[in-house]
């Protein structure tokens, strides 16, 4: 008997190796060496010296740093609950349809998440370009004037989040319809039988039943939108005079414009310990909201 548990042992540990491999190569240990260049005045590449928790002390003193914090946390307001609203109308919609017009409706959804984000922020250089763009006359507007978005301190984050919705969304449509999916339709019958009204049935049927994978959705899209870079990058490049400068901005300009591989590393480590405790502490709340 103890020699059929030691061949099982070895037969998980096997088939666990490949994983465990990868995770350490590739996230476990960049990341304690990430944690460990924080505390030394490295440069991107070679060696410095232990400089302790100099590096975090300056970061409490450094505005890119605290404007940075700001327009992440900014940016998060604007995508993550509109995100997912929206991701839910969506699929409640589409859920309605069937056959060829179900399958239509979700790949015109889900188009947008299959691109690269290259040619999603040329798309959207186009449309909002101030001589020729489809998408200014729409703007010109709300706004009373044309504006270029991209280039405006208050209109570029909610411009870049309403890209990053457009372009993401797919996805989170696609998990609330397989959620809708795991409903059971006797429920609907059984509440229809007792003359339930459509806004009783969402919310005492579909909303309850939904809420695994409107917690999954959130936290997702929280841990996402923290680590925003790519967009911002292409379309405004942090500016005008940082109102769209964000944290991971900052990591690359210090680590491979400045050269500055130590401090780099500090605010890589903030926002590594700073998505990590949010997205905990979202999910642990999200239970307990789901419990009560």
């Amino acid at each position: 008997m103890l020699e059929n548990r030691r061949k099982k042992g070895f037969a998980a540990l096997v088939m666990v190796a490949p994983f465990l491999t990868i995770f350490t190569l590739f996230f476990l240990y960049p990341t304690v060496e990430m944690v460990h260049l924080s505390f030394t005045d490295a440069p991107l590449v070679g060696k410095g010296n232990w400089v302790g928790i100099d590096n975090y002390i300056r970061l409490l003193s450094d505005k890119l740093f605290m404007t940075s914090l700001k327009n992440n946390g900014y940016f998060v307001l604007l995508t993550v609950v509109p995100t997912t609203v929206i991701a839910l109308l969506i699929a409640l919609s589409v859920n309605r349809l069937s056959g060829f017009k179900q399958a239509v409706a979700m790949s015109l959804f889900f188009l947008p998440y299959v691109l690269p984000v290259s040619v999603v922020t040329q798309i959207w250089m186009w449309m909002t370009d101030l001589q020729f763009g489809i998408a200014e006359p729409l703007i010109s507007f709300f706004a009373g004037k044309p504006i270029a978005v991209f280039k405006h301190p208050y209109w570029v984050m909610p411009m870049i989040a309403v890209v990053t919705i457009w372009w993401t969304n797919g996805f989170n449509v696609l998990l609330f319809i397989a959620g809708l999916r795991n409903v059971p339709p006797e429920l609907y019958e059984a509440a229809s039988l007792d003359g339930a009204t459509t806004l009783q049935k969402f919310s005492r049927i579909t909303w309850p039943l939904l809420w695994p994978v409107t917690a999954l959705i959130l936290t997702l899209q929280l841990i996402l939108q923290l680590k925003i870079f790519d967009q911002v990058y292409l379309l405004s490049k942090g500016g005008p005079f940082n109102s769209s400068y964000v944290l991971l901005m900052q990591v690359y300009r210090d680590a491979f414009q400045l050269n500055k591989g130590g401090y780099a590393s500090a605010v890589s480590t903030v926002l590594f310990l700073l998505i990590a405790i949010i997205s905990v502490l979202q999910f642990q709340l999200l239970r307990i909201r789901r419990s009560s």
